[in-house]
C-alpha cells in the first residue's frame, strides 16, 4: 500500500522555542482537565436523580452499578492509551496511512471486546455484584441499572478509541467537546427518563447507554471529517499484518496488566482499611476523593505528554522528546503543589462537605496530612505514565507497576501492625513514590535504541 505523509506541527518540524512548548502543553492539557471535571458532575447528577427516587435502595444500586462499569472501562483503558501513543508516533513519522490503520485496528478491537462483554453479560454482572455485596434490595436495583447500561459496552469502548485518536492527533479541544456533549446529553436523558417517563434506576443506566451510542455516532463523524486526504483505498489485508498486530497485542496486554495491578492496590487499600473498622474505611474513602480530584486535574498534563512524546518518538527527535518530557513534568509538578496547598488550606472544609457524620469527619481529619502530601509524591508516577504511554513502552510500565505493588504489600504487612491506619497510608504513599522512581530509572531507555531502525517494529515479547 502506498504511504501518505502528514506534516508535523504544520511545517514538518518538531523543534521550536521553549515558550512554544509551554503553549502547546497548556493547549493540550486544559481541555482535558475541563472534560474531566464533567465526569464527577455526571456522577453527581446520577446520584442526585437516584437519591430522589422513593426507593432508598436506588442510590446504593446506582453506586454499585457505577463501580462495576468504572472498573470495566478503567481495566480496558489500554484501548485509549495505546491508540494515543501509536497515532502520535505515526503523526510524528508523517505516516497518514499508519494513522488510519491504527485507528481501524483499535476500533475493531474495541467492538470485539464490547461484543464479548455482551455475550457474557449475565455472568459478568452477577459475579461483579456478588463481589460488591449489598442488601437484596440494593443488588436488585444495581442489576436493573447494569442490565440497561451494558448494551452500550461496544460503543463505550469505541468512544475511548475516538478520544485516544484525537489526543494522538493533538486535537484535544475536539476530544473535550465530544466528552462534554456526551456527558451533558447523558445528564439530560437521565432526568428525562427517570422523572419524565418513570423508568427508575433502569432509566439512569439506559441514559448512559443511549448517550454512549450517540457519542460514538458523533465521534465517528468527526473522525471521518479528519480523515487524511490523498490515501489509496484501504486494503483490508493490511489490517491483519503480523508485526503490527503483535505489537498492538503486546502493548495492550502490558497496559492491561499495569492497570490490573493499580486496581489491585486500590482494592487492597479499601479491604485493609475495612479490617480496621467501618469508621476507618469511611474516613479513608473520604480522603481518597482528594486523590481522585488530583488525578483528574493532573491527567491533562499526562495526556499532553502522551501526545507530544509520541510525536517526538515518531519523528525520532531526541531533543523534542526531552523537551516535551521536561516541560510537561514541570507543569504537572506545579499543579500538584497547587493541589497540596488547596488541601492544606481548605481540607477540613472539603471533608465537612463530603460527609455529615461526625465520627467519619474526625477520622478523615486525623489522616488529612497524608492526603496533603500525596499529590507531590504521586505526580511523578502520573506524569511518567503519560511519557511512557506516548513512547508505547508498555513493558516498562508493567514492570514498574509490579515492583510498586510488591513494595505496597511488603510495606503494609510491615507497617500496619505497628502503626495501624497510618501504616496503611504510609504503604500507599510509598507505592505512589516507587511508581515514579521506577519509571524515572527506566526513562533513559526511551530513544536509546533509535540507532537500530528495526527496533521499534520488534518491541514485542
Amino acid at each position: 500500500m502506498g504511504k501518505a505523509t502528514v506534516p508535523v506541527n504544520g511545517d514538518g518540524r518538531m523543534a521550536e522555542a521553549t515558550p512554544g512548548w509551554h503553549r502547546r502543553i497548556v493547549a493540550l492539557a486544559v481541555p482535558i482537565v475541563l472534560a474531566n471535571l464533567s465526569v464527577p458532575l455526571l456522577s453527581a447528577v446520577d446520584t442526585a436523580v437516584a437519591g430522589h427516587l422513593p426507593d432508598p435502595a436506588a442510590l446504593g444500586g446506582v453506586a454499585l452499578g457505577g463501580l462495576f462499569f468504572s472498573a470495566m472501562i478503567w481495566g480496558l483503558g489500554f484501548l485509549r492509551m495505546a491508540t494515543t501513543g501509536l497515532v502520535a508516533q505515526a503523526l510524528g513519522a508523517g505516516d497518514a496511512d499508519q494513522m488510519r490503520l491504527v485507528q481501524l485496528r483499535a476500533l475493531l478491537l474495541a467492538l470485539l471486546l464490547g461484543l464479548m462483554i455482551l455475550l457474557f453479560r449475565g455472568p459478568l454482572i452477577g459475579g461483579a455484584l456478588g463481589l460488591l455485596g449489598g442488601s437484596p434490595e440494593v443488588a436488585a436495583a444495581a442489576r436493573s441499572y447494569c442490565d440497561a447500561r451494558i448494551w452500550s459496552a461496544p460503543a463505550a469502548l469505541a468512544n475511548t478509541v475516538v478520544l485516544g485518536y484525537l489526543l494522538g492527533c493533538q486535537r484535544a479541544k475536539l476530544g473535550f467537546g465530544l466528552q462534554l456533549m456526551l456527558n451533558f446529553f447523558n445528564m439530560a436523558l437521565a432526568i428525562g427518563l427517570v422523572y419524565g417517563l418513570g423508568r427508575g434506576v433502569g432509566g439512569i443506566g439506559a441514559a448512559t447507554a443511549i448517550a454512549d451510542g450517540g457519542g460514538l455516532a458523533l465521534g465517528l463523524a468527526v473522525l471521518w471529517r479528519l480523515r487524511p486526504r490523498g490515501l489509496p483505498p484501504l486494503e483490508v489485508r493490511s489490517l491483519w499484518e503480523r508485526l503490527p498486530l503483535l505489537r498492538l497485542f503486546a502493548i495492550n496486554r502490558d497496559i492491561f496488566l499495569r492497570t490490573a495491578c493499580l486496581i489491585g492496590v486500590m482494592g487492597l487499600f479499601a479491604r485493609l482499611g475495612a479490617g480496621l473498622g467501618d469508621t476507618v474505611l469511611a474516613g479513608n474513602a473520604v480522603l481518597l476523593n482528594f486523590q481522585t480530584f488530583t488525578s483528574f486535574g493532573l491527567d491533562g498534563f499526562a495526556y499532553a505528554a502522551e501526545a507530544l512524546v509520541g510525536l517526538a518518538v515518531g519523528a525520532r527527535d531526541r531533543q523534542a522528546l526531552r523537551t516535551a518530557s521536561r516541560i510537561s513534568m514541570g507543569w504537572a509538578v506545579v499543579g500538584a503543589l497547587g493541589f497540596s496547598l488547596v488541601y492544606l488550606a481548605v481540607g477540613p472544609t472539603l471533608i465537612h462537605g463530603l460527609t455529615n457524620q461526625e465520627p467519619v469527619r474526625a477520622q478523615a481529619l486525623a489522616y488529612l496530612p497524608w492526603a496533603i502530601v500525596l499529590p507531590v509524591v504521586s505526580v511523578w508516577g502520573f506524569q511518567f505514565d503519560g511519557i511512557f504511554i506516548g513512547a508505547t513502552r508498555a513493558r516498562e510500565l508493567r514492570n514498574g507497576m509490579i515492583i510498586s505493588l510488591v513494595v505496597f504489600l511488603a510495606a503494609a504487612v510491615a507497617l500496619m501492625p505497628i502503626a495501624g491506619n497510618n501504616g496503611l497510608w504510609g504503604a500507599f504513599l510509598l507505592f505512589m513514590g516507587v511508581r515514579g522512581i521506577c519509571l524515572a530509572w527506566l526513562y533513559p531507555r526511551i530513544g536509546a535504541d533509535w540507532s537500530d531502525p528495526a527496533t521499534q517494529a520488534a518491541l514485542v515479547d
